[in-house]
């Protein structure tokens, strides 16, 4: 029996991987590592089915280096050991000609204790890491180790990386090159794709298969749509439904309606879904999306996270709920998102403008004679507590970042605000 396409079509070498150019282009960094056989210690981070696995596959297929494997899910603090001994041993062969590399996969499930134990082994130079994960490496990899590790983001393949792949497929593979094939369209291919690879050959893996024999394989947006509302798991063969319901959770909770909200968690406390990466998206909702309407939101959801750490499941599922209902119920707004965005935007477009004299520190008496700190207005020594006074910079002195949004606690504070500064509404 073959092997499902997206796996026939894996490819070995970096002439047929498609996508990540600016790590695999020509001259990229990642480029110069395989091709030299110089490879250093490295996170690959990105959604899944962008390349993450193939590429650590292609550094196994042309460097010269022992290479181990290990999966975090599987793999145990006594299996990490194991490896590193194979390594060390490696090294003091006769035979060794190069650092042996270790790839550990979903390195994002390595507990704490899992990634110390690969600490030394990565500092002492025993053995090169390679890790792919899902998640912010910064969230999820303990930070000595992430200070030996470069991070390499990995992004979404785009409509005509997805097309190369799609032509490469009906051209090399040795079922689909025997296949008389119409492609009449790809909207609807490449939009259930999502820019992930895997996905992508599955589609196309689950129309072939369900093409009565002596029928054209067709491709079109009428063909893909009826397969996957036959079969809406068929293609998920890799787990990416995971990143499907996590989107419907959070949309529903933006949404306001609970009920769907606590559905979608029950889908994911079903499936066993790690508590931690349930509950850190609450606390990312509840500041992007309930923000100053409601700040007891974000307490909730950081107790939520605090508490599902030391509870775990069956149990967690009760804050985890209790937390998803209060959030979904609660007031909206995204007026702290939206001011920080604008508030980077214009760093962007103006640069690193000068800090006003009058709020920069003068720890020295020639900054003093500089005018540092000059004219500061205490705010405790006024009425109020309040004094008004100029905090951006010059050319940024009238833009207001902050849009407060038409909810009762922001209203509060932007009256506040405006009775303040004596602006109008």
């Amino acid at each position: 029996m073959l092997p499902p396409l997206a796996e026939r079509m894996r490819p070995a070498s970096l002439e047929n991987y498609i996508g990540q150019t600016h790590l695999v282009g020509p001259g990229s960094i990642l480029r110069r590592m395989i091709e030299q056989q110089k490879v250093s210690s490295f996170i690959l981070w990105g959604p899944p089915g962008v390349g993450k696995t193939t590429l650590a596959r292609i550094i196994a297929n042309t460097t010269n280096a022992p290479f181990y494997t290990l999966s975090a899910v599987s793999a145990g603090v006594k299996d990490v050991r194991e490896v590193l001994d194979r390594c060390r041993a490696d090294q003091r062969s006769m035979f060794a000609t190069a650092r042996p590399i270790l790839f550990i996969d979903e390195i994002h499930r390595f507990s704490k204790s899992q990634q110390d134990s690969l600490l030394g082994a990565v500092e002492s130079g025993v053995v090169t890491l390679i890790g792919a994960t899902t998640e912010n490496p910064s969230f999820e990899v303990i930070r000595p180790l992430l200070s030996r590790a470069q991070v390499y983001t990995l992004r979404p393949l785009d409509a005509s990386e997805m097309q190369a792949l799609l032509d490469h497929a009906l051209a090399s593979d040795q079922v689909l090159s025997q296949t008389e094939t119409r492609v009449e369209s790809t909207d609807a291919l490449f939009r259930f794709a999502g820019g992930d690879a895997r996905k992508l050959l599955n589609i196309i893996d689950l129309l072939e298969q369900s093409t009565p024999a002596g029928k054209p394989l067709i491709i079109s947006d009428a063909t893909v749509t009826e397969r996957l509302q036959e079969n809406p798991a068929a293609y998920d063969k890799g787990g990416e439904m995971h990143y499907d319901i996590i989107s419907a959770f959070i949309k529903s909770i933006r949404g306001s309606d609970p009920d769907a909200a606590v559905y979608w968690l029950a889908r994911m406390v079903a499936a066993g879904e790690d508590p931690a990466f349930i509950a850190r998206r609450l606390v990312i909702v509840a500041a992007e999306d309930i923000g100053l309407a409601n700040p007891n939101a974000l307490l909730l959801a950081n107790a939520t996270f605090d508490t599902i750490m030391k509870i775990g499941w069956p149990e967690g599922r009760i804050p985890l709920a209790e937390c998803t209902i209060y959030l979904a119920a609660s007031p909206k707004s995204n007026s702290a998102y939206a001011a920080i965005g604008a508030a980077l935007a214009a760093v962007e477009q103006t640069g690193d403008l000068p800090v006003p004299l009058h709020l920069r520190n003068a720890p020295t008496a020639l900054m003093k004679e500089m005018g540092y700190g000059a004219d500061y207005k205490y705010a405790h020594d006024y009425p109020g507590h309040f004094v008004p006074q100029q905090f951006l910079p010059d050319r940024l002195a009238d833009t207001r970042f902050w849009q407060p949004a038409d909810n009762s606690a922001e209203q509060r504070m932007a009256d506040l605000q405006n009775a303040r500064w004596n602006r109008k509404p």
